[in-house]
Parts: structure tokens; C-alpha cells; sequence
């Protein structure tokens, strides 16, 4: 049977709230990734089939489906298709999932799975922000006793229960803005981001291709000072939490029988992808799980894993990953993680997927694994295997 299998994978550089992106239009955002994925590959967009992506915040200027939009918008034909998933921070890497199972399926031949989010032109929960009902309804509220979830409070509920202190929290976050410092001087993130026109914070137009969240010079004294932002006695901060940005990303999806058709050479395949659901309240716990489903589903043990990639939503959550499934911190994201480079919701997971299988294939890595928190108390995990 045709394989699914990843031939290339691309990304924006990711701005701040309020910076480079400001300007961009998320439609044209997402659009941009997709050209520059099929002009970079040579191929013909025609013979995409559909495109998938995951975004978040589906309200206003990210409304009406801009998976749809965003590919016409790329100028392919008006034969391609296009569609939108909401699975929360995972949506992403969900729309991967999605991709690879229609490829496999023999649904199509050809699938782009991506992912966008400009949290500065569409606020994040402004889809929730006009009408008259709650979004959970009576029933949810009537069995966990409450009407609102909130992912801060669930890293702090993370922390305590793990028992983990600001210091090893805001070391986390120093780490992350270092390895995306080294990372990025050391150009390892050149052969995955598209140049974007943006803007400077003059207002004057740039060429705009290096991650804006990175922050050198960072010292525990300095993350010390910052606030707590949920619990007054808690270690929830700015400094230790992922940067709210706007980005996009895109993965080519296709059999291996139409890659050596087009002359195309694949990178990966997806061996495994696994899904897991916990506790809404605490709602950032299911990496654990789910990376242990797909551990099991795939016969690979915790150590057979090359390189580990866990969103760093917040620093509580790759903490608690680390200790319960037991991996050493320097195989786990080795260029720095959405608290240095940001974490545009929808996009973040085929930002962090992109990054993954440009590591994998630079460093000759066999398999990687990549697992993401989700609102709700849900998380994917997938497992790349290296076919390059």
C-alpha cells in the first residue's frame, strides 16, 4: 500500500503581539506559507487536493474557513479544496494527523496540512466574546462546578502538584531563550523559514525572517522580579509562559509512489500518532498520557526516541512531562520551545512539527516525538520516523 509521507515543511518567522506581523492579514499569512512551500518544491498546486489547517480563534479576519481562503489566496486553482480544525493548541499538529490518515486512506495523493494564528488581529477568545450563552453551557458547569477554564490556573495546579518551584520554572524559560539564541545564530532555523514582508516598530517595511521572541541576557535575578500572573503566591509569569504571537506554517503531505513520481525525495513519515484526554480543570496533563500511548502503540521505548519536542505552554508543563516519563532535558526541545519563540495557537504545531523534521534530517535523527497540551484537557502526540 502507498505510504504518507512529509517532502518539505515550512514556517514564518514568528512575531510578537504587536510586532513584525502586525499588518498581515492572517488569511495572507497562512497564504504565504503555502506558495513558498509549493514554489520552494516546484510543484504544481494544482495537484494539491486539499489543504488542512488548524487555527484557533476562528472569529473575525480567521472566520469562514481560512483554510479555503488562504489557498486561494496563495493563487492555487479553485479546484483546491480547503478545510479548518480546532483542537485547540494542538490544532496543528492535529491537521497533520488528518493530512496522513486521508493520504494513507487513498483519499488523495497530495495534501498540505498547516496551521495559523494572528493572536494581534484576532485576540485570543474573541470567538467567545459576542452572544448570549456561555461557551461550556449548564452541564458542564453542573459537573465540574465551575463555568470557566483557565489554563493559567491549570499550571499552577501543574506546579504544585509536581512540586515544582519558581526557580526551576523560570530556569526552564532561560533555557528555552538560550537554545533559540544558539539555534538561531548558528542558522538552523534558515532552511525552514519563509522571509515575510513586516513591519519595524517605526512602521517602515522589512524583510522579516528571525523569530521576534527571543530575549538574551535573561538571568534568574531578572525572571525573578516578574509577577505572578494567576495566583498571588503562585509561579505562574510572563517570563515562564509561552508569548502570545502570530505565525503560520506548512507541511506537504503526499504517497511515496506520487513523491518519486514528481522526483520529490521525502524526509519523514508519521510511525505513530496517539490521543489523549484528562482532567478539563487541570487540563495541561495529557502529554503524559498520550506520549505513553503512542510509546506503546508504536513498540518504541521512551529511549529509542532520538529528539522529543513538548510545547512549552507554560514551563510546568514540559517539567511534569520530564519527570514522569522519564527523558533527559537535553533531548528535549533542542532549539528552544514556544516560550522563547512563541506559540501562535493554531500554527503552533506544524511550527513545531517543521522544526522537528529539519532537526531529525540535519542531525540524522531515526525518530522524533512531538506532544502538545490542549484547552480542554486533551493533547496529541505523533512519532516521526527519518526516511531521508
Amino acid at each position: 500500500m502507498p505510504e504518507a509521507v512529509i517532502v518539505d515543511a515550512v514556517r514564518t518567522a514568528t512575531g510578537r503581539r504587536g510586532g513584525a506581523l502586525r499588518d498581515v492579514h492572517p488569511v495572507d499569512l497562512a497564504a504565504h506559507a503555502l506558495k513558498g512551500l509549493v514554489d520552494r518544491t516546484g510543484l504544481d498546486p494544482a495537484l494539491v487536493e486539499d489543504v488542512i489547517l488548524g487555527c484557533v480563534t476562528q472569529a473575525g479576519e480567521q472566520s469562514s474557513n481560512v483554510g479555503r481562503w488562504a489557498a486561494l489566496a496563495a493563487g492555487f486553482p479553485e479546484t483546491v479544496a480547503g478545510t479548518t480544525v480546532d483542537r485547540a493548541c494542538g490544532s496543528s499538529q492535529q491537521a497533520l494527523t488528518f493530512a496522513v490518515a486521508s493520504v494513507a486512506a487513498g483519499h488523495c495523493d497530495v495534501v498540505i496540512a498547516g496551521g495559523v494564528e494572528s493572536m494581534t488581529r484576532v485576540p485570543m477568545g474573541s470567538q467567545r466574546s459576542n452572544g448570549p450563552g456561555k461557551a461550556f453551557g449548564p452541564s458542564i458547569e453542573q459537573r465540574y462546578g465551575r463555568d470557566s477554564f483557565s489554563q493559567g490556573e491549570g499550571a499552577e495546579m501543574v506546579a504544585e502538584q509536581w512540586g515544582f518551584n519558581r526557580t526551576d520554572l523560570d530556569q526552564l524559560a532561560l533555557d528555552s531563550h538560550a537554545r533559540a539564541l544558539a539555534a538561531t545564530e548558528a542558522g538552523l532555523f534558515a532552511d525552514q523559514i519563509l522571509p515575510i514582508e513586516g513591519l519595524d516598530k517605526e512602521g517602515n517595511a522589512i524583510e522579516f525572517r528571525t523569530d521576534e521572541g527571543i530575549r538574551p541576557g535573561g538571568t534568574l535575578e531578572s525572571l525573578g522580579k516578574l509577577k505572578t500572573v494567576f495566583q498571588e503566591d503562585g509561579v505562574i509569569t510572563a517570563g515562564n509562559s509561552s508569548q502570545i504571537s502570530d505565525g503560520a506554517s506548512a507541511l506537504l503531505v503526499m504517497t511515496d509512489v506520487k513523491a518519486k513520481e514528481l522526483g520529490l525525495t521525502p524526509i519523514a513519515r508519521v510511525h505513530t500518532a496517539a490521543l489523549a484526554a484528562t482532567d478539563p480543570v487541570i487540563m495541561l496533563t495529557a502529554p503524559i498520557p498520550a506520549t505513553q500511548k503512542a510509546l506503546a502503540k508504536s513498540g518504541l521505548s521512551a529511549s529509542d526516541i532520538d529528539v522529543y519536542e513538548v510545547n512549552e505552554a507554560f514551563a510546568s508543563v514540559p517539567l511534569a512531562w520530564l519527570r514522569d516519563i522519564g527523558v533527559e532535558w537535553d533531548r528535549v526541545n533542542p532549539n528552544g520551545g514556544a516560550i522563547a519563540l512563541g506559540h501562535p495557537l493554531g500554527g503552533s504545531g506544524a511550527r513545531i512539527m517543521t522544526d522537528l523534521v529539519h532537526h531529525m534530517r540535519r542531525t540524522g535523527s531515526r525518530y522524533g516525538l512531538q506532544t502538545m497540551c490542549e484547552a480542554g484537557g486533551q493533547a496529541n502526540a505523533t512519532i516521526l520516523e527519518l526516511v531521508a
